[in-house]
């Protein structure tokens, strides 16, 4: 069991009266019916990749894990619809692979993918780093297959682009981290698989650049823009100090961009990437910038952006934050940020990088010393009350793409108003009467 009652960072640590492992949505029904009827709380679990404590259970020890490896199954996949269905253990990469072997792209790519699982990603409503061109888990999913906290099973498998019948139900269960019952399977979109990438690793003098930069990629590559992603030079740093076979792309430079783009193969996407690029040079609109030759020098720049989050859990804790702002807004909250922090923690050190394409910042803060990094990290509440009352301020969310779990279930009730908050106890309250689904996490 030891396993299930700990999340991936090492945060929480929970007690679990048991762990079952269903195998079908038939079995997932028939837990939740045993365990309804006996009061006991369910937590489902995925991969148990959350960043936010929100598969872990309480240290009650009354829980019920419900582990959802085992629905490993891809029931189906109709290329002429470009549609899959996956049952909800399927990894995130089982998925990808199901549709490149049919040859088509479900967009969705996050570091974890190689152990994160769909039903994880649906009730987190998962963003990544194509978000840019394809949109979240939302934006990818046309139907479910849902167990409910009374144990009946809705089937809502259905793969319509258009269904207007009334409330979308699904839109209820992506999102809501398990709260208001458990996803057993979904019917997600998928696209036309791309026959040419061109990925460049770009510096940039300030955030700014990179939002000038963004602006123009759009503005000459228009839907061939899949991703672009932000690095700080001390988030390049920690990747180049602790993973092994990094390598610095480019010279030193306070911030890069990591851009791809793809297409069905009817343009040279490297050529005209390069040549726009150097135009950028000699303008000084950037300051250096290096294309990928081959899809291994590609794979190696995207290393360098999805380690990092690896890197930093062996440089040590930190205090980390999932944020989005409009992106215009990006620049100025980041100046003001820094100098507030600065102000009331001296010698903090900030590690940003994120996804500049759709405004989503994961921005995390530590001091180099281990000792002073210790009483730091026991200043959180301020730390957070600086950061989140500034992206509130710029019309941000505390939360992008992790969701609030338990770690943010408290901290949310200072920037949603209680009118939003009773609609969403409302919503609860509705579906899941005893309270048992994944107690203590968003509410």
């Amino acid at each position: 069991m030891a396993p299930h009652l700990v999340d991936w960072r090492g945060r929480y640590r929970g007690a679990a009266r048991c762990v079952v492992r269903p195998g079908c949505a038939a079995e997932v029904a028939a837990v939740v019916r045993a365990c309804a009827d006996a009061g006991a709380p369910i937590v489902p679990q995925g991969g148990n990749t959350s960043l936010c404590g929100a598969a872990t259970p309480d240290a009650s020890g009354t829980a019920v894990v419900v582990a959802l490896g085992r629905l490993n199954r891809v029931r189906a996949v109709d290329a002429e619809n470009d549609t899959l269905t996956a049952e909800a253990g399927c990894t995130l990469a089982a998925v990808q692979a199901a549709a490149t072997g049919a040859g088509r792209l479900f967009p969705l790519s996050i570091a974890s993918e190689g152990s994160a699982q769909l039903g994880g990603n649906l009730s987190t409503n998962a963003g990544g780093v194509h978000v840019l061109r394809y949109g979240n888990t939302r934006d990818l999913t046309l139907g479910l297959e849902v167990v409910l906290p009374s144990g009946e099973l809705w089937e809502g498998l259905r793969g319509l682009r258009k269904d207007n019948t009334g409330y979308d139900l699904k839109h209820l269960f992506i999102g809501a981290e398990g709260t208001l019952g458990i996803i057993t399977a979904a019917t997600l979109k998928l696209f036309p698989l791309p026959r040419e990438r061109a990925t460049a690793w770009v510096a940039v003098a300030s955030p700014a650049a990179a939002i000038g930069l963004l602006g123009a990629l759009r503005d000459e590559f228009g839907p061939l823009l899949t991703a672009c992603e932000l690095v700080s030079e001390v988030s390049l740093g920690f990747v180049l100090r602790h993973i092994p076979g990094s390598a610095r792309p480019l010279g030193a430079s306070p911030w890069h961009v990591l851009v791809e783009l793809s297409s069905g193969g009817d343009a040279d996407l490297q050529s005209w990437l390069e040549a726009w690029l150097a135009g950028l040079i000699e303008r000084g609109q950037c300051s250096d910038a290096v294309v990928a030759q081959s899809g291994a020098q590609a794979r190696r720049l995207w290393a360098l952006r999805e380690h990092i989050s690896e890197a930093q859990r062996i440089e040590g804790f930190s205090i980390k934050h999932d944020v989005s702002l409009p992106i215009s807004r990006l620049p100025v909250f980041l100046e003001q940020a820094e100098k507030a922090l600065a102000a009331a923690f001296p010698g903090l050190r900030t590690v940003v990088f994120g996804h500049v394409g759709d405004g989503n910042l994961h921005y995390n803060l530590s001091m180099p010393a281990a000792g002073d990094n210790a009483a730091f990290i026991a200043a959180q509440p301020a730390a957070n009350r600086i950061v989140h009352d500034l992206v509130h301020a710029h019309d941000g969310s505390i939360s992008a793409e992790h969701g609030l779990g338990q770690l943010k279930r408290e901290e949310i009730l200072r920037y949603k108003s209680p009118v939003e908050m009773a609609a969403m106890r409302a919503v609860k309250r509705a579906l899941d009467p005893q309270g048992l689904m994944n107690p203590g996490k968003v509410l």
